[in-house]
């Protein structure tokens, strides 16, 4: 244990002291156009995950890429852990990520965000957060740009039963395009607010669309089915590797 402690550790401030060293160097590509700060967002990415998979030891693997349909979709996806928010914008390149409205506020890092064309949305506004939202995700299609949504609104722990939001069939319904939902593992690895980072390979699924046109009942009730499924497949297969088993001993 004190040698996953450490290894934690080491990630945390070469996360952090790393981020601010990108973040003040690339401070004026903020001025630059999107396609610079997207590259500039992918750099400092592709750091955390290599940082990431040097001192935590957990990498991924990605199956059923060719589920997903040419051309823009709603990519719905399981959110486990703060691992999706920085490998999707990499698994998924350009696509609009729907995020709080807050997040863009952050010096320099939300910023970024917001330069990159993500969808941000002011949480407890109603039905004017939906038409804020609709009209993003509108101008984002127009764009040939998929958006991605985390269906629940928020980090859920391994084995939570959160209810999912409107807003993923608020998009369904007036959009048009098929749902393409994904499901992971992440959170075994990487749990919501855990210091603790434990080895491993996080698995991400893309399963099969689900097409344009089912009343939302349907849809709620096939997506989450869909999603609760084989994220709690993936759940169950990593439990069942040796280096789960192992966790009591670890160090």
């Amino acid at each position: 244990m004190l040698g996953l402690r450490l290894r934690s550790f080491l990630f945390n401030v070469g996360w952090y002291v790393g981020t601010a060293v990108i973040a003040i160097v690339g401070l004026p590509i903020l001025l630059m156009p999107r396609r610079a700060v997207v590259a500039w967002a992918d750099l400092w990415i592709d750091f955390c995950l290599w940082w990431l998979r040097i001192t935590c030891r957990i990498t991924h693997r990605v199956r059923g890429l060719e589920n997903r349909p040419a051309g823009p979709v709603i990519l719905a996806c399981k959110h486990q852990s703060s691992w999706e928010t920085l490998a999707f914008h990499r698994l998924f390149p350009n696509a609009a990520t729907v995020l709080k409205r807050e997040l863009v506020f952050i010096p320099v890092v939300g910023w970024a965000m917001a330069r990159a064309g993500n969808i941000a949305v002011e949480r407890g506004s109603g039905a004017s957060a939906l038409r804020g939202l609709l009209r993003q995700a509108r101008a984002t299609l127009a764009a040939g740009r998929s958006i991605l949504i985390y269906p629940e609104g928020t980090r859920t722990p391994v084995g939570s039963d959160a209810p999912y939001q409107a807003g993923t069939a608020a998009l369904y319904r007036q959009l048009g395009v098929p749902v393409v939902p994904v499901a992971l593992n992440s959170g075994v690895f990487w749990g919501r607010r855990k210091f603790i980072k434990w080895p491993g390979v996080i698995d991400v699924e893309v399963l099969e669309p689900i097409p344009p046109g089912l009343d939302r009942e349907t849809f709620m009730a096939t997506l989450r089915e869909r999603i609760e499924g084989a994220t709690g497949r993936l759940v169950a297969d990593a439990e069942r590797r040796p280096a789960w088993n192992e966790r009591g001993t670890s160090c």
